[in-house]
């Protein structure tokens, strides 16, 4: 299994997990335009993907979905609620969406996809763990907690995506209203760099093996904090883990599983 993200930022998000013949994204949150070239740099086409799995319908996981399914006959999959909300906001993509309710799993190509219900303000938001029986990846962000519903799903994953949107601080003295600065911070909102650490640790000892830090707040997060943060705390439990920053913009390394 390969895993690579296209972006991964509070700006836009979009992973591609290749396996075999099977070629998905999680989210298309860039544009139409990015997404090809960015599959173009991976030797892949629009056309060759087997599905596009969307965690939820905020801009920032949905921006190109619209253009890629007007130009692109791709299968969706996402919850009921997130397929509603994108139905009624894109009537274009009403006849690609398949309906992949929270807690189930179905197989798509060679992969096997298992759905976990997110605290997140949105319809109804999910995450993603995907298998090809032997190796495993696990996609967890816009998380405004870690439920034991999530962590019971992801404990065990090879890779993790993890969200580290933001630090605390630089979200209390930044230039974000008081009702944003809330959401954020909210159970609902986004997962912060100090709580991702202590989730990276427990996930470690589960024998998750690498750990890829998404969906970074360009206002209220660096680089920096968010890898410090995680790789010091799994340094202080004596674990291993492989730790990466995924790139705002642009292609990530290839992880290989």
């Amino acid at each position: 299994m390969i895993f690579r993200t296209l972006a991964s930022s509070s700006s836009g998000n979009c992973i591609l997990i290749q396996n075999g013949g099977t070629n998905l994204l999680v989210d298309a949150g860039i544009s139409c335009r990015k997404i090809t070239q960015r599959l173009k740099a991976c030797g892949l086409t629009p056309g060759d993907l087997s599905g596009i799995l969307v965690t939820h319908e905020h801009n920032d996981h949905v921006a190109g979905l619209q253009v890629l399914l007007k130009r692109h006959n791709i299968p969706v999959y996402a919850s009921e609620g997130t397929c509603n909300a994108l139905a009624w906001r894109y009537p274009v993509t009403a006849s690609h969406l398949m309906v992949a309710p929270p807690g189930s799993f179905f197989e798509l190509g060679s992969l096997t996809v298992t759905t976990f219900p997110t605290p997140h303000d949105a319809a109804e938001s999910v995450g993603y763990v995907l298998s090809n029986g032997e190796k495993s990846a696990a996609v967890a962000t816009d998380l405004g907690e870690v439920t034991d519903y999530v962590e019971q799903a992801v404990a065990g994953t090879d890779l993790v995506l993890l969200e580290t949107n933001h630090n605390v601080d630089m979200v209390r003295n930044g230039p974000y209203p008081r009702h944003l600065q809330q959401r954020i911070l909210s159970g609902v909102g986004h997962l912060c760099n100090e709580t991702a650490a202590q989730f990276a640790v427990r996930l470690a000892h589960s024998g998750t093996k690498a750990f890829v830090l998404a969906h970074l707040s360009k206002e209220n997060n660096t680089p920096e904090l968010a890898y410090e943060a995680v790789h010091h705390a799994l340094e202080q439990e004596g674990l291993s883990s492989l730790v990466s920053v995924a790139p705002k913009d642009e292609l990530s390394r290839v992880f290989e599983l």
